[in-house]
């Protein structure tokens, strides 16, 4: 885990504002040294100029080293409205050493938190699994940031490793509850408890009916999850959502869970592409630039 943070200090949850804070600036500061140097300077404190408007807050000293005419942002100004979603399902706990899925997306979430503050953007929150659990529109006040920065801090102490997945029925009720255009960023794994796929689709489809922008992170552990990598002895596998056991030797189900896994997989892209939604692959093993660099394209073409 790279990108200013080690998995021991994820795995030490301590002050999230500042360890989220940590994440973005390694990754601006990796930015400048890549091909989006630039780009990222202008994404991180503020925008282009527009011809006609008052030069009053014009950053000169930006223009000396860019040749380009950028203005400073102010905390009054906000152009997106950002609606993050954190699953947090019981399947969001696997797996149980390292980093879990669940985690990784509150870092995730909590970092494109203080990326949208150096934007000045406004940020929402909302947790679901077997519903909404909570919501709160987007605010750009600091009051507001802290307080959902909070909500996250609690959903790392609480433990609802038997709460059941309900996604297409979370994802209908927020469609219902956002009534303003927003970028929606979702983090789940993308796993039912209950309802067919084809309910998971039309949920994702309301929320592109109803004009809002979409990003889907669908969070795995790559080694485990999309690869059945285990080793050839006995395991006890346990549902974390329903408590359901099963013991067997993984070579047993290998072929038939990477058939099954990746025909969901392929499907729910294919859907996505249709619906004209983003779709990343997040690995819980990997660092937050997957998240980071996505987002901020995405954030760029919104204008």
């Amino acid at each position: 885990m790279s990108v200013g943070i080690t998995e021991k200090e994820l795995l030490q949850t301590g002050n999230l504002e500042f360890l989220a804070k940590q994440v973005v600036e390694g990754f601006l500061t990796g930015l400048h040294r890549s091909p989006f140097h630039g780009f990222s300077v202008e994404f991180a404190e503020h925008r282009l100029y527009n011809t006609g408007e008052s030069t009053r807050h014009i950053d000169w000293k930006l223009f000396g080293r860019t040749d380009k005419l950028f203005v400073k942002r102010y905390e009054e100004e906000t152009n997106l409205r950002c609606q993050l979603i954190v699953d947090t399902s019981g399947s969001m706990y696997f797996p149980q050493e390292g980093v879990n899925k669940l985690r990784f997306s509150v870092y995730a979430a909590a970092s494109l938190m203080h990326l949208l503050k150096k934007q000045r953007d406004a940020c929402g929150l909302s947790l679901i699994n077997n519903g909404v659990e909570f919501h709160s529109g987007c605010k750009l006040s600091m009051s507001h940031q802290k307080m959902l920065l909070t909500k996250l801090e609690e959903t790392l102490g609480t433990d609802k490793r038997n709460k059941q997945s309900e996604l297409a029925h979370a994802l209908h009720q927020l469609a219902e509850m956002m009534h303003k255009r927003s970028l929606v960023v979702i983090f789940s794994d993308m796993f039912q408890s209950t309802g067919a796929k084809e309910e998971l689709f039309a949920a994702l489809q309301h929320l592109k009916y109803n004009k809002h922008e979409v990003i889907v992170f669908d969070v795995e552990d790559k080694k485990l999850e999309t690869e059945f990598d285990f080793s050839n002895r006995p395991y006890l596998f346990i549902d974390s959502e329903t408590g359901e056991k099963l013991k067997l030797f993984p070579a047993q189900i290998k072929e038939k869970y990477l058939e099954a896994m990746n025909q969901f997989r392929q499907e729910l892209k294919l859907k996505c592409a249709q619906f004209k939604i983003d779709f990343v692959e997040a690995h819980v093993g990997n660092d937050f630039s997957q998240v980071l660099l996505p987002f901020l394209i995405k954030r760029s073409r919104m204008g």
